[in-house]
């Protein structure tokens, strides 16, 4: 008997009855019902399906609904523009309900229903052989009669040896009433479900018989024009006899209302006419029809000539991205030129802005900012992860499931032609079979094209030339150059110890207290534990690694004070490990001492700059050269080229002649599990590689960067800012760098300036001399 017992989340059916054998779509809009569905379709996709007493009322209780249901399969599931969902269910077996209760999980209500399976109990072979017989000439001709459905359906239902399911079966195409469908399901014996639905079948040949007599009446006397209207009404009283929902003359007359409200260009209105001659022509809830609604729907939630008004008052921007973002000066100055430039002429194209910068710095917040400064809507589309060139251009308009691209979604989104638009994570699109999302991305992007961007679904022009878009990345690298041409790049920098302190006082802290319930109590971190915050647990460019600190400590004060150990908390300096633990980063992890070997290299990562320690070995040997740390080719060919200098210039460095050909040399660089490339160690590798030679020790609190020739020039490199606010948080107080980049040193910070002295160099005697003690 346990067997036949069963807990599954139920499903109230309105206006229907599912038997078992039927395949049947279902709408689901309710919050219940939604929930109901996402439980099977997290578990094993079987669903109680139970019919409502009441189809009209949408608020229900476990006493609105019959005792009997079914147990169904979720076969498809496909969610529509509106926000409902529409499956294709199969129902399996009869369940007589034992107990219908209403769970709560995960923030949503629903019901679950508690009953046992109940098998069709055979009667006499003889009399249901009969009855089968009997029940399957008259569903053929009763199919004859009405030719509504195809005369191949009968041929089926006689090669089916389960003479219930038979029944079952047929049940779901005679248009009888809901009780009577509820009757059938609720009857297992074989014999008298037979017998009851053959007389419901007698009935409907009956009116089958008059509905065919009235209509060769009314079509021998009505006209053209009246034979149409006839025809519709008999439709919508038919659909309302049956309980459908959808009530598809209603609909075309809303649909045609939304039409006439848009200024939709002509040929887009010509389009949506020809859609809505289709759709009557069509039977109710078929898969074209779906796909014909989606379109249409599509098609009217676009924003056709809508525009927002933009604010340019420029003095209430500045004032509104100063209040958002600390510092960041040089995206903000682009900002306000832009509103500048829109406020003398108006129809300019909107600027396609490129945010390149590591993780925390602020980049999509500032998108956000952007559009609160100038009052226009804000819409986004994570573009990270993303393969397929239809999430771009959207699907074409051949199967089920087909929909338009997230760009036309954006839009539609937004409601209006001009809001900004952020792309985020660009640099993290990849490409596979099913096409290239970054070379769609071409025409989105391009000035010259984008006034008329093609969605395959859409099938017509949309333009996209007023939008403000923005772009974020983490790095230009792995962005392809031709979509790279078409945009600004605007670098975002990482943050200074001081920028990070003022973010931290201004923004981050007292969102971490509303958040965290504080704002009531009183609660103060100080500036001293904050600046303790950013140098002990946290390592990083931007600051979203500090804001999980914070966040931390207002947890565990939030902990204390509903524990009733008071009503504030003052975090300083010397109580912080008790709300953080142990530090994280300790000073002695970067070594700043003078050693022979070992010497200061800066790094440009996609997270920001990093100080990067070179150790070599100088040993007895075959003049062997080593290179460990997971160094890539770029930065292996600089260790060559500088191991090539040093062995040409051997006897000016008081090398023997001979050293290349009896002492190894092993270069490691720490922190062997990352992945390191780039030329702009050269120098550091370079001047490690003398040390160890000569045994005469690198300048400890000294660091370098810098690419290299076999002639011993020093190159220019990037990510200079990134770099030397690396060796300003690690307290380097010296730094060579390539003569040419002194010019970048404009954009540090005063206080950076003021506190480091910067060395430029032109070849690598000039390092050496500098870098080395006697």
């Amino acid at each position: 008997m346990a067997e036949n017992l069963l807990t599954k989340p139920l499903l109230p059916l309105r206006g229907l009855v599912i038997l078992p054998g039927m395949l049947v779509n279902v709408d689901v809009g309710r919050d219940k019902s939604m929930a109901a569905v996402k439980a099977a379709l997290d578990t094993d996709k079987k669903i109680l399906l139970a019919a409502q007493k009441d189809a009209a009322r949408t608020d229900i209780s476990t006493a609105d609904l019959h005792g009997w249901g079914v147990l169904a399969e979720i076969k498809q599931q496909l969610n529509l523009p509106s926000g409902a969902m529409r499956l294709l269910v199969e129902g399996l077996e009869r369940v007589r309900l034992t107990d219908v209760t209403e769970v709560h999980q995960d923030g949503s209500d629903y019901f679950v229903g508690q009953g046992e399976f109940v098998p069709s109990a055979a009667g006499n072979a003889a009399e249901a052989e009969a009855l089968r017989r009997l029940l399957l000439d008259a569903f053929e001709n009763w199919v004859l009669l009405t030719k509504k459905i195809n005369a191949e359906v009968v041929q089926a239902f006689r090669g089916q040896p389960d003479t219930g399911r038979v029944a079952d079966m047929i049940t779901g195409y005679l248009p009888v009433s809901l009780e009577e469908k509820e009757r059938v399901l609720e009857t297992p014996a074989v014999n008298e479900r037979l017998r009851y639905l053959y007389e419901l079948l007698t009935r409907e040949q009956e009116i089958a018989d008059v509905a065919k007599s009235i209509s060769q009446q009314v079509h021998a006397q009505v006209e053209q024009n009246q034979k149409e209207y006839y025809l519709r009404e008999q439709i919508k009283a038919i659909s309302k006899e049956l309980g459908e929902a959808e009530d598809v003359q209603s609909e075309i007359a809303e649909y045609r209302k939304r039409v006439a409200e848009l200024e939709l260009p002509e040929d887009v209105a010509a389009k949506l006419d020809k859609e809505f001659n289709r759709l009557i022509k069509m039977p109710p809830m078929t898969p074209d029809g779906a796909v014909i609604r989606s379109y249409i729907d599509a098609l009217l939630s676009l924003p056709w000539g809508k525009f927002t008004e933009d604010n340019f008052d420029l003095q209430r921007a500045q004032k509104t991205l100063d209040s958002d973002h600390y510092g960041l000066k040089k995206v903000k100055e682009r900002i306000m030129e832009y509103l500048a430039v829109r406020a003398l002429a108006p129809a300019s194209r909107g600027p396609i802005l490129c945010l390149v910068g590591p993780p925390g710095v602020g980049k999509t917040s500032l998108a956000y900012s952007v559009a609160r400064a100038i009052d226009r809507k804000f819409t986004r589309v994570s573009l990270g992860g993303i393969r397929d060139e239809a999430e771009i251009r959207g699907h074409r308009r051949t199967y089920i499931g087909s929909m338009p691209g997230r760009i036309i979604h954006g839009m539609q989104t937004a409601g209006c032609m001009n809001p900004v638009f952020l792309l985020d994570e660009v640099d993290k699109m990849a490409a596979d079979f099913r096409g290239d999302p970054a070379s769609a991305l071409l025409e989105v992007l391009d000035p010259e094209q984008n006034n008329a961007f093609s969605d395959h679904f859409i099938e017509f022009p949309f333009d996209l030339s007023h939008v403000f878009w923005i772009v974020t990345a983490n790095t230009v690298e792995t962005i392809p150059p031709a979509l790279l041409d078409r945009m600004e790049i605007i670098q975002l920098s990482s943050y200074t110890d001081e920028e990070k302190v003022k973010i931290a006082q201004l923004h981050l802290l007292p969102k971490e207290i509303k958040l965290n319930g504080l704002d009531k109590y009183k609660v103060k971190v100080s500036e001293k534990a904050i600046r303790r915050v950013i140098h002990d647990y946290t390592r990083e460019a931007g600051v979203r690694n500090l804001e999980r600190k914070l966040a931390a400590v207002c947890r565990k004060i939030a902990y204390h004070i509903v524990k009733g150990r008071g009503k504030s908390a003052q975090v300083t300096e010397k109580n912080l490990e008790k709300y953080l633990g142990k530090v994280l980063y300790m000073d002695d992890d970067i070594s700043l001492e003078s050693s022979v070997g070992v010497c200061n290299g800066l790094a440009w990562t996609s997270v920001g700059g990093e100080l990067l320690k070179v150790e070599v070995l100088a040993f007895k040997g075959k003049g062997n050269l080593t290179l460990t740390g997971q160094l890539g080719d770029v930065m292996k060919e600089s260790a060559q080229a500088g191991y090539t200098y040093i062995r040409s210039r051997a006897k000016t460095l008081g090398l023997p002649d001979t050293f290349g050909e009896n002492t190894d040399l092993h270069i490691h660089l720490p922190e062997g599990a990352v992945p390191k490339d780039g030329p702009s160690a050269g120098v550091t590798m370079v001047t490690a590689m003398v040390s160890a030679l000569t045994g005469k020790p690198v300048k400890g609190k000294l660091a370098m960067t810098g690419e290299i020739t076999l002639s011993g020039k020093v190159w220019p490199v990037g990510g200079i800012k990134e770099k030397m606010l690396a060796a300003y948080r690690y307290g380097v107080k010296t730094v060579l760098l390539p003569k040419r980049n002194m010019q970048d040193l404009d954009e540090l910070p005063d206080n950076v300036r003021k506190t480091m002295q910067f060395i430029p160099v032109e070849h690598l005697d000039d390092v050496l001399q500098i870098a080395l003690e006697e």
